[in-house]
């Protein structure tokens, strides 16, 4: 069960729909969110720095600069969320920090159910166009699931769950059974991408998992389709299923060029027109 939601707070015309889908789900379980905004102090070192010793007088003021005006960027979010949360009529709490956005995102997931995202979080509010790598890392190391949101809310009434039988994705599955963020009432399908010569295998998956969650109560069936190019093929698929949210597992690697997901993790988070609940 769902008990303390946490949504991280930026200047994107997503964070008010991660805060509309965190505001539903706390309706149900009668939850908490937390707002939190993060005044990106590495970033704003990182680019007051100056070259010389006659340079260090101006690199403190553009540093100080850059700290009142991100300050002030996130007293406006903390405001605008305050105010959302008031008309969701939803309890709430709201948390301004300063330091690194990823370690401060990590260290509260500690203490709260499931994280809610932008898709494209930029959390260096002095240059709000500048792309970030938070996203990325908090996947990487929270400890807890995330749901990551587009720009566009929908009402969650068909799920899909990519599932491959690996450890990460079954891991995602079991964690949105447990919570149930959108309830049970819901038409829910798992999807196997399977290789040539991999049907029978993919049959047994489907059936295992099917079975679990049966036995949790979910309206569930399932698809077995031969490709090679399983995040392309499980979009195409959302699409036709009418998916309201797709649920994967992310597959840690080293090199952040993979985003440090699984490949196929990486590329539905890039294309999926729907929302991702990734764990892993």
């Amino acid at each position: 069960m769902i008990k303390k939601i946490l949504v991280a707070l930026d200047a994107d015309s997503d964070t008010p729909v991660a805060i509309r889908y965190a505001a539903d789900i706390a309706r149900r379980y009668a939850a908490e969110v937390t707002g939190l905004a993060v005044v990106d102090m590495g970033s704003i070192e990182a680019s007051s720095r100056g070259g010389g010793i006659g340079s260090m007088y101006f690199a403190e003021k553009i540093q100080e600069n850059l700290t009142a005006e991100a300050r002030s960027v996130a007293r406006q979010l903390t405001k605008a969320f305050k105010e959302a949360m008031e008309e969701y009529g939803v309890a709430f709490d709201v948390q301004v920090e300063e330091g690194v956005p990823f370690e401060r995102i990590v260290e509260d997931m500690k203490y709260h159910d499931l994280l809610v995202v932008g898709k494209v979080p930029h959390f260096f509010y002095s240059h709000p166009e500048e792309k970030t790598k938070t996203l990325v890392r908090v996947v990487k190391n929270s400890i807890g699931p995330t749901l990551v949101v587009p720009d566009a809310y929908r009402p969650v009434r068909r799920v899909l769950v990519a599932y491959d039988a690996s450890n990460a994705s079954a891991r995602a599955m079991r964690r949105f059974v447990h919570l149930q963020p959108f309830g049970t009432e819901l038409t829910l399908e798992i999807l196997n991408v399977h290789d040539k010569g991999e049907n029978e295998g993919s049959q047994l998956a489907l059936r295992i998992a099917k079975s679990y969650m049966d036995a949790h109560g979910y309206n569930t069936h399932v698809s077995s389709i031969q490709g090679t190019d399983p995040a392309k093929q499980i979009v195409e698929f959302a699409q036709q299923f009418e998916a309201d949210i797709v649920v994967a597992g992310a597959h840690s690697v080293s090199k952040l060029t993979k985003l440090a997901f699984g490949s196929t993790t990486a590329s539905l988070l890039e294309k999926s027109p729907v929302p991702l609940l990734v764990d892993h």
